[in-house]
């Protein structure tokens, strides 16, 4: 097998005993049994560990179906949101940097090197997992971004509606490519734009609500309490779905009343999948005794 040489990692062309000699007295590296060694020299045995993970790393990635340019599909995806970011290229040495380093790194084909995305803008993506596609060909690095993807300045590179340009005849700038929850967000983000400025008839309910902070709570018990009953009284699903689906915009327009994103919420409960609901709330009642 053919081993990479990439950053973070050695080389495991050499066995885990290596001497390391005075640069000064011109000795090469050669095997300890012999005596051409120089006199001032260092021999360290690299943790088992560190050779099966190098092992293993250079496993996968010769396992990666490489175009004839030594290329693949990478594309980068918000942990959180689920929104795709941007796709680029990797080769062999952008994926066992993005894998050591977790920043999402890439090849540049005009460039004929690697970029680490954020090196220049310091929006980095800080990757939490890779995953291959079944055919094992194109990659997703899933990470958390630290700011704008796209060299715009946009969220992501994604903004350019095709059915809203054969649709419409006027197309947004900056349409982001959004599922449906986060197409809900943004339409409640708008509205609470749109409160100042002057209202046109009667207002909207989802701006009574940004207006009226006791009318929003209120309707979020009710529709809790709502939501509940469909177990307690054995109501079909349709019924649970639908309260759910109230529950739901209501709480979304209170974090949006508060400058809140629901991606936020999303990360906090990603933060809680490694400890236990009783650990969670123990840590709040910590927090509040300081």
């Amino acid at each position: 097998m053919a081993f990479a040489n990439f950053h973070g990692l050695q080389s495991l062309r050499i066995s885990s005993w290596e001497c390391i000699f005075n640069p000064v007295s011109g000795s090469t590296r050669s095997n300890t049994s012999n005596n051409r060694c120089s006199s001032i020299k260092a021999c360290i045995k690299k943790p088992d560990h560190d050779i099966h993970l190098e092992s293993k790393i250079n496993s996968i990635l010769e396992s990666v179906k490489w175009d004839e340019k030594g290329l693949a599909v990478a594309i980068a995806q918000n942990v959180d949101s689920g929104a795709i970011l941007m796709q680029g290229f990797a080769n062999r040495d952008a994926l066992a940097t993005t894998i050591t380093s977790k920043k999402a790194t890439f090849y540049s084909r005009s460039r004929a090197t690697l970029w680490i995305k954020g090196e220049t803008s310091l929006n980095f993506i800080n990757v939490h997992d890779i995953f291959l596609d079944c055919d094992r060909d194109s990659i997703i690095y899933l990470g958390k971004p630290d700011g704008p993807t796209c060299h715009t300045g946009s969220e992501t590179c994604y903004y350019t509606s095709i059915f809203d340009s054969l649709n419409k005849s006027e197309v947004e700038e900056n349409n982001l490519a959004l599922t449906t929850l986060y197409s809900l967000e943004s339409t409640l983000a708008k509205r609470k734009e749109e409160l100042s400025a002057p209202e046109q008839g009667k207002p909207s309910w989802t701006k009574r609500l940004l207006l009226d902070d006791r009318l929003l709570c209120s309707k979020i018990r009710e529709e809790a309490d709502e939501f509940c009953r469909t177990l307690e009284e054995s109501e079909d699903e349709s019924r649970t779905l639908s309260e759910m689906a109230d529950v739901l915009y209501h709480e979304m327009v209170l974090l949006i009343r508060r400058g809140l994103k629901f991606e936020d919420v999303l990360e906090v409960l990603r933060c809680r999948f490694t400890q236990s609901g009783i650990e969670e709330k123990n840590s709040r009642k910590a927090k509040s005794l300081k």
